[in-house]
């Protein structure tokens, strides 16, 4: 007998099944039908609520898309069953009954018509979902809803280990989608999301181990008309199944999209969508079963397809280099000041820019690695660096080892060494607090390990590794990286920087230890950079490898970093990873790390300043729209790029990161750290 006990059983089913995957097709009274997904084990993990649905302006009732018929195929691909589906037409199915005399819907045959395929992989579980449909009226839609999986109805529920949607929710345990644990309404509300605000084209929830995903071609034309605007697939995530307000997951398709973000989150469509006798709506979609959580679930999508290719650079990487190199010697170089740019206070000073030893070892006669080297030596004699003498290092140590506690973890001080900026303060008074002092969370535990494991080698000091393993044990159970952007965002919100030194530091905890787990930690949470990356692009929206920082807004309203993109922080990741000498390539041969790192950076080279394009503006920082205008921030990247608009704003960041990566990659022995 089905699962589903919200659909009316006629008696008759049909199997799809491998060894990995076990799918049944019911059908009801009125036609096949719906769809049970099932593990080899014979848990259902999913529903598939209908082959379709409709809900015209002017008929309040939606209609399923249902068939009389089916035909099964089967070839070296996997089976399949091809429905021939229809549009329930209301008023026969009200015919004899007691609403026939005082309800007259006029619709008389179907509004749509098609075909809807599902084809299991012949060894993957993975069940592929085709929607050719065809509008039979001129009639505005609410919607039509292709895939509709409900993860949990009749077996565990609105229960889950955790849901993605990669670039916009990343759940543990009970929280919900669009909850306000990391903002605060109106921008809370996610379930209909921009698609561009989507970083990978994959939804995915998880229980007891097992992972169910829902994916799709998000560059594919869902429908369109004429010369009339064009449709996408629209997503639509509930986490639990708020939209239906049922005790279950929601991982839905939807057309028509979103075309801006004044349009978003609305499930029923106002103004409704257009549609035109013979036109089509179509959706390509795959349900995949995975052993593990929501991130196995994305990192099996990218294993089966590979990472995307990465886009052609706006210069050849040398070239790159070579101007960040002589902007360095020329607008960001200050004769008797230093290095830097005007936009606040002491940011021009005898700072030595990371990449410029390498840089000048790479062209040692070359005439603009001689300035730079010139520049630099001004520097040093300026400012030289800090004796790392042995009584200073263990003092820094020892400082690190009273603020441990017994536990291994660190607590989080934020009117003391936490301290960065007062947006905690502010937070908290105005609002609430974005994060509880003693509290703790991975990045503020394993920041201290960076230093701790390098000091405990350099002093033959075993206190500081057993601090520092204490410190990676208390960091074994936890899964979702948080705590990075502590200065501005809420503790524990999904964070991309937490990830980044949670991956370098248990890389460098199984160096030390050469203990297995801390391997296989490491490879977990550099694997969390997928969520944050955005792994497809909008035509005409150039975005591909570009990274949100964290899922959540700054200070509860001021910056919606589910809209913006931030590529500071990822490319600080690979270039601490080199720092410590950690070639990713050599921990997860799963994932191309190299090309990952060579995307971001191309994606860099997208980020930097030119005054004459005009797609930077200010924000935090108004006074220095003069200095932008002047060239003065050319060469530096932008703060921030927001997904929905697709301009670049907020500071200029002097470009000495990308240089950094820029280098590894052209260094073969350095790229993917």
């Amino acid at each position: 007998m089905p699962v589903y006990a919200h659909a009316t059983y006629a008696g008759q089913s049909l199997v799809l099944a491998n060894d990995a995957l076990r799918v049944e097709v019911h059908r009801r009274v009125t036609g096949w039908g719906w769809a049970e997904f099932f593990t080899p084990d014979g848990q259902c993990l999913a529903i598939l609520d209908h082959l379709g649905e409709v809900l015209l302006r002017d008929q309040e009732i939606p209609m399923r898309l249902e068939a009389d018929q089916v035909e099964r195929r089967d070839d070296e691909q996997g089976p399949a069953l091809v429905f021939a589906v229809a549009a329930l037409v209301v008023k026969d199915k009200l015919r004899g009954t007691s609403f026939e005399p005082w309800l007259n819907y006029p619709l008389e045959r179907p509004c749509f018509t098609g075909t809807v395929t599902l084809a299991l992989d012949a060894r993957q579980p993975l069940c592929r979902l085709s929607y050719r449909l065809v509008s039979q009226a001129n009639q505005y839609a609410r919607y039509v809803r292709g895939p509709w999986l409900k993860v949990g109805e009749g077996s565990f529920g609105a229960a889950k280990t955790d849901g993605l949607l990669p670039g916009v929710e990343w759940l543990r345990g009970d929280e919900w989608s669009s909850g306000t644990d990391w903002f605060k309404d109106p921008w809370a509300l996610r379930v209909v999301p921009h698609p561009h605000k989507v970083a990978a084209p994959l939804m995915a929830i998880s229980h007891q181990g097992w992972g169910v995903g829902l994916a799709w071609e998000p560059t594919r034309q869902t429908t369109g008309w004429f010369n009339y605007r064009r449709s996408q697939p629209q997503p639509v995530f509930a986490s639990p199944n708020f939209v239906d307000r049922r005790n279950h997951h929601l991982l839905g398709l939807m057309a028509p999209d979103v075309q801006g973000e004044a349009d978003e989150n609305q499930v029923y469509r106002d103004p409704p969508l257009e549609l035109h006798l013979a036109q089509r709506v179509e959706f390509d979609a795959e349900v995949s079963v995975v052993r593990g959580d929501s991130l196995a679930v994305l990192v099996d999508w990218v294993r089966r397809r590979g990472l995307p290719a990465v886009p052609t650079p706006r210069w050849p990487l040398p070239e790159a280099l070579d101007r960040i190199a002589a902007a360095y010697v020329g607008h960001l170089w200050h004769p008797g000041r230093g290095f830097g740019v005007a936009q606040t206070p002491g940011a021009i000073g005898p700072h030595v820019p990371r990449f410029a030893a390498a840089y000048v070892a790479r062209h040692p006669d070359a005439p603009l690695a001689r300035r730079l080297a010139d520049c630099v030596a001004w520097c040093q004699s300026q400012a030289p660096a800090p004796a790392a003498d042995p009584a200073t290092q263990r003092q820094q140590g020892e400082q690190l080892l009273a603020w441990q506690r017994p536990d291994g973890s660190f607590p989080f001080d934020p009117r003391g060494r936490h301290y960065v900026k007062d947006d905690f303060v502010v937070a908290t008074t105005y609002l609430e607090p974005m994060g509880l002092e003693g509290d703790t969370a991975l990045d503020i535990t394993v920041l201290p390990v960076l230093s701790l494991l390098p000091l405990a080698a350099r002093l033959e000091e075993p206190r500081f590794a057993a601090a520092a393993r204490r410190a990676l044990d208390f960091c074994l159970p936890l899964q979702r990286p948080e705590g990075g952007d502590y200065w501005e965002t809420p503790l524990h919100a999904p964070n991309l920087l937490a990830a980044g030194h949670a991956a370098v530091a248990y890389a460098l905890g199984w160096r030390h230890f050469g203990a297995q787990v801390y391997r296989q930690r490491a490879v977990h949470w550099i694997r969390c950079l997928l969520p944050f990356t955005h792994l497809w692009e909008p035509a005409g929206y150039p975005m591909l490898y570009n990274t949100k920082p964290c899922l959540c807004a700054s200070d509860w309203y001021f910056a919606n970093w589910v809209r913006d993109h931030v590529q500071w922080e990822v490319l600080e990741t690979f270039a601490l990873s080199g720092a410590h000498g950690v070639c990713w390539a050599e921990f997860d041969r799963e994932i191309d790390w190299r090309q990952y790192q060579e995307g971001v950076t191309v994606a860099a080279l997208r980020w930097l300043i030119d005054h004459r394009d005009g797609t930077w503006l200010p924000h935090n920082l108004p006074d220095t729209l003069a200095l932008y205008q002047q060239g003065g921030l050319d060469m530096c990247f932008a703060d921030t790029h927001n997904s929905t608009s697709g301009h670049y704003g907020g500071m200029g960041i002097p470009p000495d990161v990308i240089a950094v990566n820029l280098l590894a990659l052209l260094t073969p022995e350095g790229s993917a750290r």
